[in-house]
C-alpha cells in the first residue's frame, strides 16, 4: 500500500505549481495530525479535556484539545516554512508567521483545528478540516487578502477524522483520496483510492432541534425525504453527529446530503465559509457531488471577512439540486 508521502510525491506533478512546497506542506499537516490524534486518543486518561478558560471569536468556550490542536498545527506549518499566515477558527485575526523562512512561504492556510469538539467529552469523533490557497502579495508576512480568496482559487483542500480509525482525506484539485493512519507504524497508508459519492443516497444530516426556525424551503425538503416513495429510494434516514468532518464523511461514502441552513435566529447559518464551508465543498465537488448555499455555489462566494458564515447544502448531487429547488420555489422572493 502506498504512503501518504509517497502518494503525495507521485502526484506532485498534478499540482498548479509543482516546485515541491505544497507537497512538503501536505506533509506537514500529515506530522500535525498524527500529534493531535496521540492527544485525541487519550484525552480520557490526562488533563486535556474541559475547557480552557478562554471564548474564541465565535463566543464558543474554547476547550484545552481545541487549543492543543490549534498550536500544533500552527507550529508544524512555522517548521516548514511553506505558510506565511493562517486563519483558524481559534483566533481572532489572521496569524502570521515573522520567521524570515515564513516570510517567504508561497501559501496561506484557513483551517478548523478541532471540529466538533463539543463532542470530547462523549467520545464522539472529531475531525480537523484546512484549506490551502497561493499566497497574493509578494513577499513579507501573509495579509488578509491572501486569505480573503474565493473557494474556487483552492490548491488544495482536506479533512482529518478522529474516530474508530484516523483518516486523512485530502484533494488538489485532481480528485479525492483517502488514507487511514496505520497505528503500528505511524504512517498513513492509502485505503480509499479515488472516492466519489455513489450513485443513489438516502440519507439527509440535519438538527431537526431547529425546525421551527427553519425557512419554508427546509421545512418542505424535509418533509420530501420523509415521504414514502419506493421509486426515489424514500424515505431517506435521517444521521446527525454534530460534527460537520463526521457527518460529512459517512455521506460521502454512503451517499447523502447534509444540511446547516440559515434560520429566522441565524440567517446566515453557523458554519464558517473560509475554514469550514470551502474546504468541504472543493472536496465534494471532486467527489462528483455538489455545495451551495442553497442558491449559489460555495466555491463562487467572494468572502468579506475571515469568520464569515453562510448556509451550507453538500452532499450527493441530485440530493443537493433537489433542495435547492424546494429552496427556490418557496423563497420569500417568489411569492
Amino acid at each position: 500500500m502506498k504512503t501518504l508521502v509517497e502518494f503525495i510525491a507521485e502526484k506532485q506533478s498534478e499540482f498548479p505549481y509543482a516546485t515541491g512546497e505544497l507537497t512538503r506542506l501536505l506533509n506537514d499537516i500529515g506530522i500535525a495530525a498524527k500529534l493531535v490524534n496521540r492527544e485525541v486518543n487519550k484525552a480520557g486518561l490526562v488533563d486535556i479535556n474541559g475547557y480552557f478558560g478562554q471564548q474564541n471569536i465565535q463566543g464558543e468556550e474554547q476547550k484545552k484539545l481545541d487549543v492543543f490542536a490549534n498550536e500544533c498545527f500552527l507550529k508544524a506549518m512555522k517548521h516548514g516554512g511553506m505558510v506565511c499566515a493562517v486563519a483558524s477558527e481559534e483566533n481572532d485575526e489572521i496569524y502570521t508567521y515573522e520567521n524570515a523562512v515564513s516570510k517567504s512561504g508561497k501559501y496561506v492556510v484557513a483551517m478548523d483545528p478541532l471540529d466538533g469538539s463539543s463532542n470530547i467529552e462523549v467520545n464522539v469523533p472529531i475531525g480537523t478540516i484546512f484549506s490551502i490557497y497561493r499566497r497574493k502579495s509578494s513577499s513579507g508576512a501573509g495579509n488578509l487578502e491572501d486569505l480573503l480568496q474565493c473557494g474556487k482559487d483552492q490548491v488544495a483542500a482536506g479533512y482529518i477524522i478522529y474516530g474508530s480509525s484516523t483518516m486523512l482525506v485530502y484533494t488538489t484539485g485532481h480528485g479525492v483520496n483517502g488514507f487511514t493512519l496505520d497505528l503500528s507504524v505511524g504512517i498513513f497508508l492509502l485505503s480509499h483510492p479515488e472516492m466519489t459519492f455513489p450513485e443513489g443516497g438516502n440519507i439527509y444530516s440535519i438538527n431537526e432541534a431547529n425546525y421551527i426556525y427553519f425557512q419554508e424551503g427546509v421545512k418542505q425538503y424535509i418533509k420530501y425525504c420523509q415521504q414514502d416513495d419506493p421509486a426515489t429510494n424514500r424515505p431517506y434516514t435521517t444521521r446527525y453527529i454534530g460534527s460537520l468532518v463526521s457527518d460529512f464523511h459517512r455521506n460521502l461514502i454512503r451517499g447523502g446530503i447534509y444540511i446547516y441552513p440559515g434560520t429566522f435566529k441565524n440567517p446566515h447559518g453557523k458554519l464558517r465559509l473560509l475554514y469550514e464551508c470551502n474546504p468541504v465543498a472543493f472536496l465534494a465537488e471532486q467527489a462528483g457531488g455538489k455545495a451551495s448555499t442553497g442558491f449559489e455555489r460555495i466555491l463562487d462566494i467572494q468572502p468579506s471577512h475571515i469568520h464569515q458564515r453562510v448556509p451550507f447544502f453538500v452532499g450527493t448531487k441530485h440530493m443537493v439540486e433537489k433542495a435547492e429547488e424546494f429552496m427556490r420555489e418557496y423563497s420569500p422572493e417568489n411569492k
